[in-house]
C-alpha cells in the first residue's frame, strides 16, 4: 500500500468542517486538496489556513481529478446528493451524520452505496473516544462476563437556537443519534425500542414540537438492556458518561474534567474544576482517530469506519425513538 497521503476534498467550512480542515492538516497521511462550500468566503478561509482550493460549487470539487477521498461538513440536507456524487466519481466518502433525516431517501441511496463497491463512513466519532473503545473491547473480550445492562448519559450544556431546533430533525435525529450508535457499537442487533420525551424548559424546543429531554430504552436480540438518558442543558457541563455491567463487574467512563487539581479545605474535600465544556473538546482525539481510520479505508486498508449500514441502522432507531414517545408504547424494529 502506498504512503502517500490522501487528497482530500471537504465540502462544508462550518464549526465541524473547520474541525475536519484542522485534522487533515495535522494528519501526515491526508492533504486538504479542495474545500468547497457555496458560502465562498468560508472556503476561502479554510483554504488559506489549511491549505486547498476553494470553491462555491461542491461538485466541481468532485469532478476535479484532484481529490482521492470526499469529508462531507455540510448541512444534513445535501448529504444524499453530495454522497450519490462522490461515489458516482468513485470517490470514498466521510460523511457528517445522519445521512438524510428521511428514511427513505437513505434507503433510495442505499443500493448505489452497495453495489459501487465505494466505501462510504458515517461520522460517529464517539466510536473512537479511546475511552469508550477500550471499554467495548474489554465487553468483548469478556471481562465482566455477558453484557446485560448498558447506561450512557449525554446531556449538552444549554439547548441549541431554536432556529435550529426547527431543521434539526428533533432529538432522536440529532442528539441522540450518537448514543444509538453506541449502543450499536456494543449491541448491533437492537430490536425494541422505547422511548420518552418532555418539553421541560426550553422555548425554543416547545415551540416545535420537539422534546428537550428524553429517555429511551433499547432490548437487544440478547435479552441485554439499553438506557440512554438526554438533556439539552447541563449545569455541570458536557455530561458523557458510559457503563457496562455484567455479571462479572462493570466497567465506567467518567466525565472529562478541565483539570486533575482537586483543592480540599476544611469547608470543602476534593473540590475539582469543570468538566469540559462542548464536544469540540471532549471528543476532539476521537475525531482525528476517526480520520486516520477513514484514511485507512480509502486506502483499501483494514479499517474500524462506521459503516452506511450503520448510519441506517441509527436513524431507524432515532425515528423508532421518536414514534414511541409520541404514541406511548415499544416499538419493534428490524435493522437488517
Amino acid at each position: 500500500m502506498t504512503n502517500t497521503p490522501i487528497r482530500m476534498g471537504l465540502i462544508g467550512t462550518g464549526r465541524i468542517g473547520q474541525v475536519h480542515a484542522a485534522n487533515i492538516a495535522a494528519s501526515p497521511d491526508a492533504t486538504l486538496a479542495w474545500v468547497a462550500d457555496p458560502m465562498i468566503e468560508g472556503a476561502r478561509a479554510v483554504a488559506a489556513q489549511f491549505g486547498g482550493t476553494a470553491t462555491a460549487v461542491a461538485h466541481d470539487l468532485v469532478a476535479s481529478g484532484e481529490v482521492d477521498a470526499v469529508l462531507i461538513a455540510s448541512p444534513t440536507p445535501t448529504h444524499v446528493d453530495l454522497i450519490a456524487a462522490s461515489v458516482d466519481a468513485g470517490l470514498p466518502v466521510l460523511c457528517e451524520k445522519p445521512i438524510d433525516l428521511d428514511i427513505a431517501r437513505v434507503d433510495a441511496l442505499a443500493p448505489k452505496v452497495r453495489d459501487s463497491g465505494v466505501p462510504v463512513a458515517i461520522g460517529f466519532n464517539r466510536r473512537f473516544d479511546p475511552a469508550f473503545a477500550s471499554v467495548r473491547a474489554r465487553v468483548a473480550a469478556g471481562e465482566i462476563g455477558r453484557l446485560e445492562q448498558l447506561t450512557i448519559i449525554s446531556r449538552d450544556p444549554a439547548a441549541p437556537p431554536a432556529d435550529y431546533v426547527g431543521v434539526s430533525g428533533g432529538i432522536f435525529r440529532d442528539m441522540t443519534i450518537h448514543d444509538f450508535d453506541m449502543a450499536r457499537f456494543f449491541l448491533p442487533e437492537i430490536v425494541e425500542v422505547h422511548a420518552t420525551g418532555g418539553a421541560l424548559f426550553d422555548a425554543g424546543v416547545q415551540a416545535h414540537g420537539d422534546f428537550d429531554s428524553a429517555v429511551t430504552t433499547l432490548r437487544a436480540a440478547s435479552g441485554a438492556q439499553v438506557t440512554i438518558i438526554n438533556s439539552r442543558h447541563s449545569a455541570i457541563g458536557y455530561d458523557q458518561r458510559l457503563e457496562a455491567f455484567g455479571a462479572g463487574g462493570m466497567l465506567q467512563v467518567a466525565n472529562a474534567p478541565t483539570s486533575l487539581v482537586s483543592l480540599s479545605t476544611a469547608s470543602v474535600v476534593e473540590a475539582r474544576a469543570p468538566y469540559q465544556a462542548f464536544f469540540l473538546q471532549r471528543y476532539a482525539e476521537a475525531y482525528a482517530l476517526e480520520l486516520s481510520a477513514f484514511v485507512r479505508l480509502a486506502r483499501g486498508e483494514k479499517s474500524e469506519s462506521s459503516t452506511f449500514a450503520d448510519g441506517r441502522a441509527a436513524l431507524v432507531l432515532a425515528d423508532a425513538a421518536r414514534q414511541s414517545a409520541d404514541e406511548g408504547r415499544s416499538i419493534s424494529v428490524d435493522l437488517g
